[in-house]
């Protein structure tokens, strides 16, 4: 039976929605980092290793995805690891002292790893299946996810300055959203692509998974491209990662502004990416991957770094906005061209980017600790132009793009 446009929606949405639950997990406790600066007593140099110490977990999780992968497949990973982030919160909450939240984020940071290789192979599993280009929508919902942590984040602390009462109320919603995800997410079992014979029903989706079992953990093997490919994934992630930890801060320290106008730096960033992410598939058929990864990167360097140069909390704005447009493809391409090289690939560059999304932002705080935190933005700008530099393994999807160019799609039922 051939599958439908409706087919590929339902299962689009079901992988959106860890996407959006990652998303949301991180910018509610991101939003609060200057809650929990204050109760801890914390310098930037504790808070940047409070980030190190969540990248630090992500790093641990690569090499635990291969056998977690094979015990429980990549639907069991996503969601066993949704449901420790949803704990994360909580946790972090009730932590009385600085060494127990370093022991909570440390565990984010390990969930977080698992999560991100499981959902983005599925999402590279999704467009092999169908054959349509779907990653930059995916990744749209991530960021939908964190402008909408944002926003709570926002309100919560506008009715009460309880962190308790805010995490409470995220983790409320982080597990509806998981619930509602659920029995999409792991429907074993796919149709076969038309044409098959019945020996060699197997789906897109299911042979993916099983080589990536085979190599995951292969990291010998790793091409230079795949190198190459993580260097970029890493500058982008901590360029992303920046613009989450540290724009709140950013504009209450440096530019002065309210405790309720801070957060609106992640959702100004987040907001911007959302809306080229949900175009972003389009602009892959039509100028090419390497295009929108060398160009969008540039762009945000150079917005940010004139917004700082500017200074206030309106031009910070106008560049948080100016990063979101400009590194909203970035992550999307990137990862489609490592599962280009292959399952092995693709998990390094996850696991790269994870840890550059969680470790990155630290190596800003040790900066701004010694200097401040214009300089240690300043650094995220450069970040952001390096990802061209290290981007020319991008080219364009020919299975994807080319095919969506010339006007394919998934045939209908009628």
């Amino acid at each position: 039976m051939l599958p439908t446009l409706g087919d590929f929606r339902r299962d689009q949405l079901a992988t959106a929605a860890l996407f959006c639950f990652l998303g949301f997990q991180y910018a509610t406790w991101a939003s609060r980092l200057p809650a929990l600066k204050s109760r801890f007593g914390l310098d930037e140099t504790q808070l940047g290793l409070l980030l190190m110490i969540c990248g630090v977990g992500a790093a641990v999780s690569f090499p635990l995805v291969a056998p977690l992968m094979r015990r429980l497949g990549s639907r069991g990973l996503a969601v066993w690891s949704a449901l420790v982030l949803v704990a994360v919160l909580p946790a972090l909450a009730a932590a009385g002292n600085y060494p127990l939240a370093l022991a909570v984020v440390f565990v984010d940071g390990v969930a977080v790893g698992c999560l991100n290789v499981a959902m983005n192979a599925r999402g590279a599993a999704l467009e092999e299946h169908y054959g349509r280009g779907a990653m930059a929508q995916l990744h749209a919902m991530f960021s939908g996810g964190a402008f909408a942590g944002a926003l709570l984040a926002s309100g919560t602390n506008a009715v009460t300055h309880s962190v308790t009462a805010h995490f409470a109320v995220a983790a409320a919603l982080l597990v509806l959203l998981l619930a509602a995800s659920r029995p999409r997410v792991l429907a074993e079992g796919r149709e076969a692509a038309p044409g098959k014979q019945p020996a060699q029903e197997q789906s897109a989706e299911e042979r993916s998974e099983k080589d990536g079992r085979k190599r995951l953990g292969n990291l010998a093997g790793a091409s230079r491209a795949a190198l190459w490919l993580g260097c970029a994934m890493v500058f982008g992630t901590v360029t992303e990662g920046a613009m989450n930890d540290w724009s709140a801060l950013y504009l209450t320290e440096e530019t002065g502004a309210s405790g309720r106008l801070a957060p609106l730096g992640i959702a100004f960033f987040s907001v911007m990416m959302v809306l080229a992410r949900l175009l972003g598939d389009g602009w892959r058929s039509r100028w090419g991957d390497a295009l929108l990864v060398r160009g969008g990167s540039v762009l945000a360097g150079t917005g940010l770094a004139i917004a700082l140069l500017t200074g206030g909390t309106w031009p910070a704005l106008i560049g948080f906005a100016c990063v979101g447009l400009g590194m909203a493809a970035v992550t999307p391409c990137l990862y489609v061209a490592a599962a280009a090289e292959g399952p092995g690939a693709l998990a390094l560059v996850a696991a790269m980017g994870t840890t550059g999304l969680l470790a990155g932002p630290a190596l800003i705080g040790f900066v701004a600790g010694h200097t401040d935190l214009t300089v240690g933005m300043a650094v995220v700008a450069a970040s952001a132009v390096l990802v061209a530099v290290c981007s020319r393994r991008v080219g364009r999807t020919d299975r994807v793009a080319g095919a969506e160019a010339e006007g394919e799609a998934v045939p209908h039922r009628t």
